[in-house]
C-alpha cells in the first residue's frame, strides 16, 4: 500500500471510523497523538499511537469469516512481536458504545508511561470532565 492509497482510505472513512477519530482526537489534549491509517512494517493500522505503542482498530463484517479472523491473528502477532497492543472494537460498539470504547482506551492508556510533563493532570482539574463533555459534544454532532 502506497502513502496514497493510505490518503485514500482516510477520505473513505466509514462512519465508526470517522466517529473512533474524533474519540481519539481527545486524547490529544493529553498528550497523545493518534495517527490514521499509519504504516507498521507490511500492514496498515487503523489508529496508532506510536509514543503508547496502541493500534486501535475498527472492525466490521470482514472481521467475521474465518478468514478474516486469520488475517486479524496473523497481523497482531505480527505487532505484538514488535511491541504494540492492539485494541480492536466491532463497529457496532464505537456506534452506539462510544462513552464505553472511549473509557477502554483511556484505560490502556492509563498505564503508559509519561512521555512529557503535559500528560499529567493540569493544575487547574477538569481534565477527565473536559473529555466526558468532549464525547457529550460529539453525540450531540453525531445525532447519537
Amino acid at each position: 500500500m502506497t502513502v496514497e492509497r493510505a490518503r485514500e482510505l482516510r477520505h473513505k472513512a466509514t462512519d465508526p471510523e470517522r466517529r473512533l477519530w474524533a474519540i481519539l482526537r481527545v486524547f490529544s489534549e493529553r498528550g497523545y497523538h493518534f495517527r490514521r491509517q499509519q504504516q507498521i512494517g507490511p500492514y496498515y493500522a487503523d489508529f496508532a499511537c506510536m509514543h503508547a505503542q496502541l493500534i486501535i482498530e475498527a472492525d466490521g463484517e470482514t472481521h467475521t469469516s474465518a478468514a478474516g479472523r486469520d488475517h486479524d491473528r496473523v497481523r497482531d502477532d505480527y505487532l505484538h512481536a514488535r511491541g504494540f497492543r492492539v485494541l480492536r472494537f466491532w463497529n457496532n460498539e464505537i456506534t452506539e458504545n462510544a462513552e464505553g470504547v472511549f473509557t477502554i482506551i483511556e484505560q490502556t492508556l492509563a498505564t503508559v508511561p509519561a512521555l512529557t510533563p503535559s500528560l499529567d493532570p493540569s493544575p487547574q482539574g477538569g481534565g477527565r470532565r473536559k473529555s466526558r463533555k468532549a464525547l457529550r459534544d460529539l453525540a450531540i454532532r453525531t445525532g447519537d
